[in-house]
């Protein structure tokens, strides 16, 4: 089963980008460290080796997990999609219903995700319970710490 995941231009541009870093120049600095340790004698008591050895393993795991987020990463035209309710590149301003405080986030695909900047995962529990939502509704969205209810204020692109 694929997981197709939405982007942007400059959201998938990012993604091939850092997977272009990984292949062409982490991978041959990985290769020459293992060679460099190789070189050092005894491999069983060599530490040098192993860890050059367990860094290799990890980034070609995470060069094949990106290769698989990009071979099922889809372009959204933003253009076309329907402004009645959020969906994912929605733009939304939510209103916290117990304190009044406001939020605001662009929704986007799990490797875009940056609180920090505004930018909220559609799979987060916010971003799943605002999906579908059209303004003045109520989301109530279930947290670790019970219910919290967000009315949506606006919706943009």
């Amino acid at each position: 089963m694929s997981d197709i995941s939405y982007y942007s231009e400059a959201g998938l541009k990012k993604l091939k980008d850092e997977l272009v870093q990984l292949e062409q120049y982490e991978r041959p600095r990985v290769t020459q460290e293992i060679a460099d340790a190789r070189d050092k004698g005894d491999l069983s008591e060599n530490a040098e080796y192993h860890a050059a050895k367990e860094e290799q393993s990890h980034l070609e795991f995470k060069i094949a997990k990106l290769k698989n987020v990009i071979s099922n990463a889809r372009i959204l035209d933003e253009s076309q999609l329907d402004t009645t309710k959020i969906l994912i590149h929605s733009k939304v301003k939510i209103k916290n219903a117990a304190n009044g405080m406001e939020f605001a986030y662009l929704l986007v695909a799990d490797s875009e995700t940056d609180v920090r900047n505004g930018k909220l995962s559609v799979n987060s529990p916010i971003g799943k319970g605002l999906l579908g939502k059209k303004l003045g509704d109520v989301a109530e969205i279930q947290v670790p710490n019970g219910i919290m209810k967000f009315e949506v204020i606006e919706i943009s692109r």
